[in-house]
């Protein structure tokens, strides 16, 4: 059986280290050994799921030679704003980089198109995010903190909208009948316990992230 991953730096094993990204591909090596698996990783560092659907409308184009699982993990990019803009203006308006809407359409049309071709999709829900790592994170070159939170309203706002595009990655799996896999359950909702699973930046999951993450998809496919 073969594994195609469509996603962004989550599954890209993007991390943080020395201030510094760097990418850590045993996840995918260990399932590999594990169980056999031949898997092909085409998620991209900071990849949203309009960008990804070129990808996979030319993929599917071309049925699978053999049984074929696509995992599909978008929205940590999605969600996100030019914060830079808002530091400069808070008081204007701003759209994330794919609006809600938008999102599920995209969504939806990913899984169907990979339905259609043969492959089996499957969704992952997106690992939480710690606000104030975060918020720290883009403000360490300049951004104003006071701006961006006069934007915001508070900081928590910032893991209240990633959750929102989590619940949406379930909501297009529900809609559209495909296997969800819940990744975020491996997870602590917020704190100093979360902090300990994410790099510096508040949103990449450090090693023991991903090792939470290599857990649940080991499960899954045990």
């Amino acid at each position: 059986m073969n594994i195609t991953v469509y996603g962004d730096s989550i599954l890209k094993g993007v991390l943080l280290e020395n201030g510094r990204y760097v990418v850590d591909h045993s996840w995918e090596q260990r399932l590999s050994e594990d169980f056999g698996l031949s898997i092909r990783n085409r998620s991209r560092f900071g990849s949203t799921i309009q960008k990804a659907l070129a990808l996979i409308r030319r993929d599917a184009e071309t049925p699978p030679a053999e049984k074929e699982i696509a995992v599909l993990e978008f929205g940590g990019n999605d969600c996100d704003y030019d914060w830079t803009a808002i530091s400069e203006n808070p008081e204007a308006d701003y759209d994330c980089k794919t609006p809600p809407a938008l999102f599920l359409e995209r969504y939806r049309e990913a899984v169907e198109l990979l339905r259609g071709s043969g492959r089996i999709p499957v969704v992952l829900n997106l690992p939480p995010i710690h606000s104030e790592q975060y918020l720290r994170f883009i403000c360490r070159n300049g951004l104003s903190r006071k701006n961006i939170l006069r934007w915001l309203g508070d900081v928590e706002a910032i893991s209240r909208w990633q959750e929102k595009y989590s619940r949406m990655t379930e909501q297009a799996a529900r809609e559209t009948g495909a296997e969800m896999i819940d990744v975020r359950r491996a997870f602590p909702p917020a704190g100093p316990a979360l902090r300990e699973l994410l790099c510096a930046d508040g949103i990449h999951p450090s090693r023991p992230g991903q090792e939470r993450i290599y857990g649940v998809l080991r499960a899954a496919l045990g």
